[in-house]
């Protein structure tokens, strides 16, 4: 569950989005690093490494598919991505890619949303909507999305707004059309 008045950056991405060898040898040297890691900030440090990494791999797009370039399954994901608002939890950036996305999430004080079952449900509403969008397109026992996600917990207002403008240019870095930049 995310503690009330805690703000996270969260990655979700589509199955088979990242080479499979890759992804274990990221996570092998994420566990190695955070093993030896003796203090709060060098967990921190192998943590943001591995975001750069898992990032690097995703926005490299080797392999895997990129249906989140369909323009009325992008909109659906963002529209399901606000409705997390609807829950209690507060989206105040995103950024929609064609094979992820990432999204602050703030869970303000005085709400108790378990954020595992919120992007669950998030996840299941998603993938049954995209499989009626990509009819054909996704055999049916394939999934939408790579199980899990990843989260990295804000630290604080600075972190934040780097973050934010991360995000925000995120598309641009990877020359893509405008309609990602919205």
């Amino acid at each position: 569950m995310l503690p009330p008045g805690e703000t996270i950056l969260l990655t979700l991405r589509l199955a088979g989005s990242i080479p499979a060898r890759a992804g274990r040898e990221l996570h092998a040297q994420r566990v190695v690093a955070q093993q030896a890691a003796g203090s709060p900030e060098a967990h921190r440090r192998a943590e943001k490494k591995f975001f750069a990494g898992f990032d690097a791999l995703l926005d490299a797009r080797t392999v895997g598919p990129a249906y989140l370039e369909k323009e009325k399954l992008a909109e659906m994901v963002a529209g399901e991505l606000l409705m997390l608002e609807e829950q209690g939890l507060h989206v105040p950036c995103f950024v929609l890619l064609p094979n992820h996305l990432h999204a602050v999430l703030h869970l303000p004080l005085g709400q108790s949303v378990s954020l595992y079952k919120a992007l669950e449900l998030l996840h299941q509403r998603t993938a049954t909507q995209a499989r009626r969008l990509l009819r054909g397109q996704l055999p049916p026992e394939a999934d939408f999305w790579q199980t899990g996600f990843h989260e990295l917990p804000v630290l604080d207002a600075a972190e934040l707004d780097r973050i934010r403008q991360y995000l925000l240019g995120h598309p641009q870095r990877l020359q893509l059309p405008d309609r990602f930049h919205d």
